[in-house]
């Protein structure tokens, strides 16, 4: 052989094992995760197959009390009916819990009278307690096929704080009082958006807005002790209201309806279990607002987790007699590390599984536009555009975006992650086949090659470098952005990191946000080595030439 033609088959050769090793990467990737996450064969032979177990998929809000009234219910179903629970925990806000619980993705979670009055069925009236849960039994049985349960026996209404000796200074005791001074206000995502929130606050009570700044619900504390906003939106039973040092402002028009707890479940659920609705009856109107509050702060305060304190509460009511494991926070982080291992270890091979399919099918979407989009320069600034215009898209408006399409879990995850995939990927690719040179190719034409062998032959040996760059810089985009697929119900290492979060603890923030990191170091170390196996030796020599 020539060594000319050697030189094109050992360039042809490291180009085809790099974007081999790319495929089987994801392939392998996914099947670590798949056996990480529990997914193994079957081994009872096809013809005699085994019915599932009736499973209840519970779900819950990402805040404190939305978790622990989760596991509550869900602890009471295990212990009562025998059934499998799911729980899919810190889905963000009403309308991804509701869209979930209407489509099926979840069987049962806790809403609030108010909240299905005003925001799921548009209902602006103000109503009594009694009325406004007979007007939302009503409206989500006829519209939705939704029933609503017995309440817990605790109102948890909307409320504005402030410091009270803020408060105090600026002679503020109610909410009518605020239209007087322009004020900074941190305010939750979702009560931004929501129709009984700012919008319809800020009509009502003229509010002067100086400043808003949105944060999550448990930050805007935070801010507000420090001085960084005057006022924050916050639950009847939050916790840190206890103590005297905040003033929870009188609503003193009346504009917040009353948000009794309720357990709202499918229809379709209370058919499959006939005993789910007297289960559930067992705990209706035991949880009063000093209870909640309490509970709260058995997680916030104490550090305990929601199942530690569902269980503490149906022990001292009576409904169970399992005992309970030791506190998160008596815990170091090492303890705490090695405590969780296994589920650290699952949630790993739920990331795994995400990040490993996204990348795989964000470069199978993304090198072959490449591909196309470099021969044509109109082409490649209307792909580049495009992709890079879903780049910009905020991480959770594109999760949030995708459940209408395809429900809560990983599949919408999936698609959201390959989306921030490709830009990269198509970008390098462009810019690696873009960078052979001309001369090259001219000897080729001349050699006789036509445009797919010099493809084949010449460019991508020359540009798979470059398109594994694109492809390790998508990767481990798509394992720090995996983290926020919890918020979607699809697991992974963001769970602890949101769970932490809610409850303010920095240790178990840690434990999903350490692996998470490692994961991503270890993932770029392996595809830096497969870019480094990709480059022809003369390049690397150049290239180190060129450094000195």
């Amino acid at each position: 052989m020539r060594p000319g033609r050697r030189r094109y088959a050992g360039l042809v050769a490291r180009a085809g094992v790099a974007l081999a090793g790319v495929v089987l990467a994801g392939v392998v990737l996914a099947g670590v995760a798949l056996a990480a996450a529990g997914g193994r064969p079957g081994s009872v032979p096809a013809a005699t197959p085994v019915p599932p177990r009736p499973r209840l998929v519970v779900g819950a809000k990402r805040f404190t009390e939305s978790a622990v009234l989760a596991e509550v219910m869900a602890q009471l179903v295990e212990r009562h009916l025998g059934v499998e629970v799911e729980r899919r925990f810190n889905l963000a806000g009403t309308d991804i819990c509701f869209g979930a619980l209407a489509n099926g993705a979840i069987d049962l979670y806790v809403e609030y009278s108010g909240t299905a009055l005003r925001s799921l069925l548009g209902d602006q009236r103000r109503l009594a307690a009694a009325a406004a849960l007979a007007v939302v039994r009503a409206g989500l049985e006829r519209r939705f096929g939704v029933a609503v349960l017995a309440p817990f026996g605790f109102d948890n209404s909307y409320a504005l704080a402030m410091r009270r000796d803020r408060a105090f200074e600026l002679g503020i005791t109610q909410l009518s009082d605020l239209g007087r001074h322009p004020l900074r206000f941190g305010f939750s995502h979702e009560f931004v958006g929501r129709a009984d929130g700012l919008a319809g606050l800020r009509q009502q009570y003229a509010l002067q807005v100086a400043r808003l700044v949105e944060l999550d619900h448990d930050l805007a504390y935070r801010a507000l002790d420090e001085g960084a906003i005057d006022v924050l939106d916050a639950y009847g039973t939050d916790a840190k209201l206890s103590g005297g040092r905040l003033l929870v402002l009188a609503d003193d028009l009346g504009f917040f309806p009353p948000y009794e707890g309720v357990p709202l479940v499918r229809r379709e659920a209370l058919r499959r279990f006939p005993g789910l609705e007297s289960t559930l009856a067992l705990i209706a109107g035991r949880i009063d607002t000093d209870t909640m509050r309490r509970l709260n702060a058995e997680v916030e305060g104490l550090g305990r987790t929601p199942a530690n304190v569902a269980t503490r509460l149906l022990l001292r009511l009576g409904l169970t007699d399992v005992t309970m494991g030791r506190d998160v926070r008596s815990r170091g982080l090492l303890a705490l590390l090695l405590a969780r291992r296994g589920i650290t270890l699952r949630l790993a091979g739920q990331h795994l599984l995400l990040t490993g399919l996204a990348t795989l099918l964000a470069c199978l979407i993304g090198v072959p536009l490449g591909l196309v989009a470099a021969r044509r320069a109109r082409v490649a600034t209307l792909v580049l555009g495009v992709v890079g215009v879903l780049q910009t898209v905020p991480s959770l408006a594109l999760l949030a975006f995708m459940l209408p399409l395809f429900g809560i879990g990983t599949r919408p995850a999936i698609v959201a992650l390959l989306i921030y995939g490709l830009l990269p990927i198509v970008r390098n690719t462009i810019a690696g086949l873009r960078a052979v040179e001309p001369r090259l190719l001219e000897v080729g034409r001349g050699l006789g090659m036509t445009p797919a062998q010099l493809l084949r032959r010449v460019e991508l040996p020359l540009a798979v470098p470059v398109i594994l760059a694109g492809i390790r810089t998508a990767a481990v985009i798509t394992v720090g952005t995996a983290t926020l697929a919890a918020f979607i119900g699809a697991g992974g290492l963001g769970e602890p990191i949101v769970s932490g979060l809610s409850m303010n603890d920095f240790r178990l923030v840690l434990s999903g946000a350490l692996p998470a990191a490692l994961l991503a170091l270890a993932l770029d170390g392996a595809l830096w080595a497969l870019e480094r196996l990709a480059t022809p030796r003369g390049l690397r020599l150049a290239a180190a030439r060129s450094r000195r």
